[in-house]
């Protein structure tokens, strides 16, 4: 096992019977494994789509299957016994698909014709083969930490895609990309240029599938509507609804309508309390507890059932409530009930048998719903706010929270922006300082919430309307950037954001191991990094630039 994905990384690398998200050494293997497996499938794919040859069936167990390698999503070794055996099904799927398409398949990089076996003891012994450590001692780690930015990326992109996936929102071009950028990964290439090159590529990508994730969510639910959302507990039996799939949770309120059962969003959740198509349903209501890091203290004090939908999962057997967790989607736990099928029968008979909240507690609310459409709805007040000096600066402050020490500086960077300022937050860095009062301008809210962590493509949309309306370039904007990152997701959103030109990130509060001095001086040159420092001094640096 060695590991460098995530912040939750030990220093130097997860290389223990037991990484620091709670993975398994055992299930690390098979997450290598199945990974190397996949760039195989994307080999034949890509090597298909050149000739305008396409299947539905392997591009979707294709984003499904990158889905179950992120961080915290799925430990159930059973599971990816599985998904290994069936990955080599599709990658003889893709295979025949190539070769009915008469492709070019006299030049196949390994990943297409590797043999892991599909046994748990051949799986053992094939995981050296995959591990990236492989790759390091044979290319050193500069080549190894820009393929890891591509990889990774991906795992975020996948991520994306898959969400919109099941919601209906899909492309042939998209899933082509995707196979075409892994397809180049099987290379095991060592040009500089070109590696940086494709990671600017997955931002593209990425940047189109949160577009088809916006248009999935909304088109499925509406646009998002200003709504103040419940933090408190209300009385009566419940489920607590977390990770980020919004189709489950609309699942999940038709399948408890009339049954006297209280739904509750849970972290990255939060914003589903703001889509008309969810919150029309009066049993939704509110959220439940903070961002995910929290969850095991605040799942334990939950008293009803619990459904995990996708990242971010922590442990569920070190709290008591093992017995009242559930999966589903990509998620998975060994020995943790998983929904198949959207049948949540399981989940509701077990918050019917648990007592519930037993009063109501003192009402709290926070605003959300500041998505795009319903910004731009009101461009022309903001634009005026803009020029006549009321708004002098607008900050982004957001992204994927943690545990680590520092992550106070996104609270502390929060609180000290001046009252002439808007704040935009997503994700669940939110959670750091949305309870706060940042008072209002003119009546508008300093701080608007613009989503889930994917809704980077609503801030992003925003940005550019304010730019365009005002005649200059994103980057001639007051506006300031400080992303707080964790995993893949956020890793993908990054290489958007670097993709579309846009300068001067202030990322933190520590930067991913994978990127080695090297490769974080090459992007502090091309794209004007900044890793995070002291809240107030990095301010004070970004007031100047304005």
């Amino acid at each position: 096992m060695y590991c460098v994905q995530c912040e939750q990384s030990n220093k130097g690398g997860c290389s223990v019977k037991v990484g620091s998200c709670g993975k398994t050494e055992a299930v690390a293997d098979q997450q290598d494994v199945l990974l190397r497996i996949l760039l195989g499938v994307s080999v034949y794919a890509d090597r298909a789509a050149e000739k305008g040859a396409r299947d539905a069936e392997v591009d979707a167990f294709t984003s499904h299957a990158w889905f179950t390698t992120l961080t915290n999503v799925n430990f159930d070794r059973d599971r990816f016994d599985q998904l290994i055996h069936r990955a080599l099904e599709i990658r003889d799927r893709a295979q025949a698909l190539a070769e009915g398409a008469d492709a070019k398949l006299d030049d196949l990089p390994e990943p297409a014709t590797w043999n892991s076996g599909s046994t748990p003891q051949e799986i053992v012994e094939a995981a050296p083969m995959a591990s990236i450590l492989r790759y390091m001692d044979r290319d050193g780690p500069t080549i190894t930490s820009l393929r890891d930015l591509i990889l990774y990326g991906l795992k975020g992109t996948a991520a994306y895609g898959e969400h919109a996936r099941v919601l209906g929102e899909e492309e042939a071009e998209v899933s082509a990309e995707f196979h075409r950028i892994s397809a180049f990964l099987a290379t095991d290439p060592a040009d500089i240029d070109a590696l940086i090159g494709e990671a600017l590529a997955v931002g593209a990508l990425n940047f189109r599938v949160m577009e088809l994730l916006d248009a999935a969510n909304t088109g499925s639910f509406g646009h998002p509507e200003v709504s103040q959302v419940r933090m408190t507990p209300v009385a009566g039996k419940c489920i607590l609804v977390s990770g980020h799939d919004l189709g489950d949770l609309q699942t999940i309120l038709e399948q408890t309508e009339g049954k006297g059962i209280n739904v509750y969003t849970h972290g990255e959740m939060l914003p589903g309390n703001a889509y008309p198509g969810l919150k029309k349903h009066k049993h939704l209501v509110g959220n439940y507890g903070g961002a995910w890091q929290g969850q095991q203290d605040e799942f334990d004090a939950f008293p009803g059932a619990v459904v995990m939908t996708s990242n971010c999962l922590i442990n569920p057997e070190l709290k008591g409530y093992a017995d009242r967790i559930f999966t589903a989607g990509p998620v998975g736990w060994q020995g943790i009930p998983h929904i198949e099928h959207g049948d949540f029968a399981p989940v509701i008979e077990c918050a019917l048998a648990l007592p519930g909240f037993a009063e109501d507690a003192p009402e709290e609310f926070v605003p959300a719903g500041f998505a795009h459409n319903t910004v731009m709805g009101v461009a022309d007040t903001l634009l005026e706010m803009i020029g006549k000096g009321d708004i002098k600066n607008l900050f982004l402050i957001g992204g994927c929270d943690g545990a680590r020490p520092g992550r106070n500086y996104f609270h502390d960077l929060a609180m000290a922006t001046p009252q002439d300022s808007l704040i935009l937050t997503l994700g669940c860095g939110k959670f750091r300082f949305n309870r706060e009062e940042l008072g209002d301008i003119n009546g508008v809210p300093r701080m608007l919430d613009v989503g889930q962590c994917n809704d980077a493509y609503s801030a992003i949309q925003i940005a550019v309307a304010v730019a365009d309306a005002l005649d200059v370039g994103v980057n001639d904007l007051p506006l300031h950037y400080a992303i707080s990152w964790f995993e893949q997701k956020a890793t993908a959103v990054l290489l958007t954001m670097l993709h579309l030109g846009i300068r001067r990130i202030h990322l933190g509060p520590t930067l991913p191991q994978f990127l080695t001095p090297e490769v974080l001086g090459v992007l502090v040159e091309k794209f004007d990094i900044r890793p995070t420092g002291v809240a107030e001094e990095d301010l004070e640096r970004m007031l100047e630039a304005a």
